[in-house]
């Protein structure tokens, strides 16, 4: 095992390298200068029918727009330009909107800032916002395939941040910043690896809403090894925040080897609402866990797990050789 993370750690080294040109045959998108002006543009340049590998490579800027990636039969890959590919402090790319269910009709997909429904997806240092603020559903990215992975990116919203919600995705070494359900979905199996989860000012927050509606639904939300604390330049008061809260009524989400600071409740988990508690058959667990927020007596229907939940579970046997799957950025131990 430690040779395993040794190895692990080179490559991450190996990894840790700028990304300031675009791969051998990638879409540019620059402000100015580049073959597209918009994201939305190199997207649409794409056939959907190829099943040749694609790629796009974003130049720094912000861009303001709503990017809809369809389903297609290639392989895509998005890459924003950074000084480290390791890790989303460095990222010179933003995509912005500020939709919300508000402001626009259709649910919660068409509010997402980027609406990703294309299978074998990647993308690496991009950060996705939604602007709208708080007041009402507004996503940052919309998940709906499975087989995606992203990578050192940044998540911000307010309400309902990340969409995770089909099939098998990975959100490696990235920021998720939000205050009510900013986690949800219904049928995703997705694994959290070493993301920075961060709270914004507010009296009473959760992380998740899982949507799991019965046992044969295979979602499934892992946090492996991430940190959970305010944002910086937000007071929350401690205690004001929980983990999740089920949607629906088999909700499943573990928290493990995470480092949970103060804002984090003692009861740990939240009932959905008073008269809907939802939590006849939720699974929500807990291992190994450290810092304040990790003390407290948790609520009496969440568990206390005796070993980790193995990135396999979530995933399937076959992760780590999963074209969507970067091992570079996961770490290793489970």
């Amino acid at each position: 095992m430690q040779f395993v993370l040794a190895l692990l750690y080179f490559i991450s080294l190996a990894r840790a390298a700028s990304r300031t040109t675009a791969p051998s045959g990638a879409l540019v998108v620059a402000k100015s200068g580049g073959q597209y002006t918009k994201i939305q543009d190199a997207v649409n340049a794409l056939s959907t029918s190829s099943t040749a590998a694609q790629a796009i490579f974003v130049n720094p800027g912000t861009y303001d727009e709503q990017v809809y990636i369809p389903a297609r039969s290639a392989a895509l890959t998005i890459y924003g330009y950074t000084a480290d590919t390791s890790s989303y402090g460095s990222n010179q790319v933003t995509i912005t909107h500020g939709f919300s269910q508000a402001t626009v009709s259709g649910g919660n997909d068409m509010t997402a800032t980027v609406r990703a429904w294309s299978s074998n997806f990647k993308m690496y240092n991009i950060n996705m916002v939604n602007s709208y603020g708080k007041g009402s559903q507004a996503l940052a990215l919309s998940a709906q395939a499975t087989n995606q992975g992203y990578y050192a990116c940044q998540f911000k919203g307010f309400q309902d941040t990340i969409l995770a919600n089909k099939g098998a995705q990975v959100f490696a070494k990235s920021l998720i910043v939000g205050a009510t359900d900013f986690i949800f979905g219904q049928t995703a199996t997705a694994w959290f690896d070493q993301c920075d989860i961060r709270v914004l000012a507010a009296s009473l927050g959760y992380i998740t809403a899982n949507g799991r509606d019965s046992s044969s639904n295979p979602s499934y939300y892992l946090f492996n090894r991430c940190t959970v604390a305010a944002m910086d330049g937000n007071s929350v008061t401690n205690g004001a925040y929980y983990l999740g809260r089920p949607w629906r009524n088999y909700a499943r989400v573990v928290f493990q080897r995470t480092s949970l600071s103060a804002v984090i409740n003692g009861a740990g988990w939240h009932i959905w609402n008073t008269g809907e508690a939802n939590t006849d058959h939720v699974t929500f667990g807990e291992y190994s866990n450290t810092g304040a927020g990790a003390s407290g007596t948790r609520a009496s229907f969440s568990t206390k797990l005796s070993s980790p939940v193995s990135i396999s579970t979530i995933l399937g046997s076959g992760w780590s050789s999963a074209s969507y799957v970067d091992n570079a950025y996961l770490y290793g131990d489970s």
